[in-house]
Order: structure tokens, then C-alpha cells, then sequence
């Protein structure tokens, strides 16, 4: 197996973002579907910039096969998104790890994020196995809210 590497994202990683996040096995969103939420490369690009959006991006052999984006400003996990042939080596735990790391330095004791309801789906598991607890609400999107508590 190549050496997987990460590295903070930059505003130039974002269209690549937006193409493995339609390219996931779960929960897939084309770039129509996020330009629907209006999420755009220019719209995603500027948060980088303006440093309301941090994101880790994990690479093996110099391709980008997975990331993790957090919401400076709120403390949510934006998205976590892995190619599907990645999945199972521990890329999105540390993905996911290293974003929580970043926003509990930034100040936040409670992160949270929204995860399909659906006990089948992949996510669902994933991060409830991590400490991840569900709140008891949901989103418009029927999605649970799960928060995890991080120590300052």
C-alpha cells in the first residue's frame, strides 16, 4: 500500500472536493446537487480564503483520495468524503480526527454534524463507534444531528 499523506486544503483542492463527493459510495452529491444547496467552487473556495472553512485533504501517491472540511465559525463537520476504494484503511477517522482537533484548538467544546438516520448507511456507524452521540433532532433533510464533546 503507497504512503497516504495529508495536508491542509487549499482553495485549489476544491473542485477535485466536489468531484469525490460525487464519486463516494454513499450519500454521493453531483456538482448540481451541491450548486442546489449553493455550495460552489467559488462559494466553498472563499471560505477557505476567508478562513470560515478548514479542511484536510489525505492523499496517497500524490492523489487526493479523501477530506474533511469543519465550519470555523460554528463548529460543524461540514462534510467528510472518501473514495470508496479508500475506505476501511482509517483515512476518514484521521481525516475526521485532525478536523476535530483543529476546531477543539479554535476554541470549540461541542462539535456536531449531520448523519444519515438510517442504521444501514455506513455513516451511521462509523461515527456513533467514534463517540459520536445523536442529539435527539434532526435537519430539514431528515438527517440526525450527532454532537461530540472535546476536552479545551
Amino acid at each position: 500500500m503507497e504512503k497516504i499523506t495529508y495536508r491542509s486544503a487549499t482553495p485549489d483542492d476544491v473542485s477535485l472536493c466536489i468531484r469525490i463527493r460525487g464519486l463516494t459510495r454513499e450519500n454521493a452529491f453531483s456538482e448540481e446537487d451541491l450548486r442546489s444547496l449553493g455550495i460552489t467552487v467559488e462559494s466553498w473556495s472563499a471560505g477557505i480564503v476567508e478562513g470560515s472553512s478548514s479542511g484536510v485533504v489525505a492523499c496517497v501517491g500524490g492523489r487526493m483520495v479523501g477530506y474533511c472540511f469543519g465550519d470555523r465559525e460554528t463548529g460543524e463537520i461540514t462534510v467528510l468524503a472518501l473514495l470508496p476504494e479508500y475506505e476501511g484503511q482509517g483515512i476518514g477517522k484521521s481525516l475526521l480526527k485532525q478536523i476535530t482537533e483543529e476546531l477543539r484548538l479554535a476554541g470549540f467544546e461541542r462539535l456536531f454534524l449531520a448523519c444519515a438516520s438510517d442504521p444501514k448507511v455506513r455513516s451511521y456507524g462509523f461515527y456513533r463507534h467514534l463517540g459520536w452521540t445523536w442529539t435527539g433532532e434532526c435537519d430539514d433533510a431528515g438527517d440526525e444531528i450527532l454532537e461530540c464533546w472535546v476536552a479545551k
